[in-house]
């Protein structure tokens, strides 16, 4: 079928979106439920009402937009939150692009017997309490103490962030038992690797999601002071979280090739110049796109935090944040993906997504797939993140054939 979306209306639409939240820093500040995210929400909403789509927000504040059909939905969208100082990219497009092939499909009055959506899901960043808020919400996966305890990552807590909203803690948490069913759920999104670009490949199909352990960890020893105690007698928590985050590399680098660790933040107490540090408090995260290695990986990790701890005189304490599940592909959808990218003759490569994204969560509800676009030089979560219009376009193209397919 030789129907196109109009990429200028899209482009004109990922432009505009990226406006909202404009920080001082070059890049886009728009945490979910913040003045920017909701701003940009009602905008969203304005879109989809202004294309003729039946408008749904649900509990947790996702938002739909519908053409009717009979059956279950065949669903297509992202999220528009971004992480703190991000790029206009990230998530955008997955949910514009969408929403341009649900407006192309009304106004062509192309055919299809299943209903169609285009979803943006909140908090996909995990600003609030957790990644994968609302797809969480959307199918019942919240774990209710966290989202009750409301601790948020950006300070206040949940509960104070609502109330200028017209969502609570209990319409989150009731969010699933309103939720329609879907038939499919695919995703449109920036590799945010180098992989594509380096390759000069403007098509990436999914097939695998790799899952996520993450944990909020300390090294406790003694705090002395640096001029007096000897180095042999230390007990440095510092000094055992340098080991362990060097010797965690080494392990997974070696042993568990393809799969990843990061210390991503790091805190050390007292923090000053004359004291030997007596606490280092870190994030630690791990990701595999397999089950059995990510248990693996959880045994040989923190017993390697340990052994380090016993040998320095420390002690060793860990809990856990979030995780997540690795996710494979149905290899329906892989196939609809690869035969509407060769009718339309666009090259793609089959790649692993190590980044998490709300196909994951969906995958415990409906077959899911993903299609990935370029990120210029591999870089995503930054103002420099860009890409290749010209990419996007055949992406949405895609997406728009593979939508149509699906529905029938």
């Amino acid at each position: 079928m030789n129907v196109q979306i109009n990429f200028e209306r899209l482009k004109g639409d990922i432009e505009a979106l990226a406006q909202f939240g404009r920080d001082s820093k070059g890049g886009i500040s728009r945490p979910s439920l913040s003045r920017a995210d909701l701003e940009a929400r009602a905008w969203l909403k304005e879109k989809i009402a202004s294309a003729g789509l039946a408008f749904r927000q649900d509990g947790a504040g996702n938002i739909f937009g519908l053409i009717e059909g009979d059956g279950k939905i065949v669903c297509a969208g992202s999220h528009i939150d971004t992480v703190i100082n991000g790029g206009m990219f990230d998530g955008s497009v997955g949910v514009l692009a969408a929403l341009e092939c649900l407006r192309t499909i009304k106004e062509k009055s192309l055919r299809h017997s299943k209903p169609l959506a285009v979803a943006s899901f909140t908090d996909e960043e995990g600003n609030l309490v957790g990644d994968f808020l609302g797809s969480r919400a959307f199918v019942g996966a919240l774990n209710q103490d966290v989202i009750q305890r409301g601790q948020t990552q950006i300070g206040p807590p949940l509960k104070e962030i609502l109330a200028g909203t017209e969502f609570t803690v209990e319409s989150i948490l009731n969010t699933h038992k309103q939720a329609p069913e879907l038939e499919a759920y695919l995703e449109l999104h920036i590799e945010q690797g180098d992989t594509l670009d380096t390759e000069d490949i403007p098509i990436g199909i999914v097939n695998q999601i790799a899952g996520k352990h993450y944990r909020w960890c300390s090294f406790i020893g003694k705090t002395d002071h640096a001029a007096t105690i000897p180095l042999e007698l230390r007990h440095d928590a510092f000094l055992g979280l340098a080991d362990f985050a060097l010797r965690s590399t080494r392990l997974v680098a070696t042993e568990y090739y393809g799969s990843k660790v990061t210390v991503g933040k790091v805190n050390v107490m007292p923090g000053t110049f004359s004291n030997v540090p007596g606490q280092a408090d870190f994030s630690f995260e791990f990701r595999s796109t397999s089950k059995v290695t990510l248990q693996q990986l959880e045994k040989d990790l923190f017993a390697l935090a340990e052994d380090i701890a016993s040998t320095r005189g420390l002690k060793f304490y860990s809990r856990v944040i979030d995780q997540t599940n690795p996710v494979t592909i149905p290899g329906r959808i892989m196939e609809a993906i690869k035969e509407e990218c060769e009718k339309l003759g666009y090259p793609y490569l089959e790649l692993p997504s190590g980044a998490g994204h709300d196909a994951q969560i969906l995958a415990g509800v409906a077959d899911v797939g993903m299609i990935f676009m370029p990120s210029v030089d591999g870089i995503s979560h930054s103002p420099q993140e860009t890409i290749r219009w010209e990419d996007l376009e055949k992406a949405a193209n895609l997406l728009l054939q593979v939508l149509l397919r699906l529905a029938g």
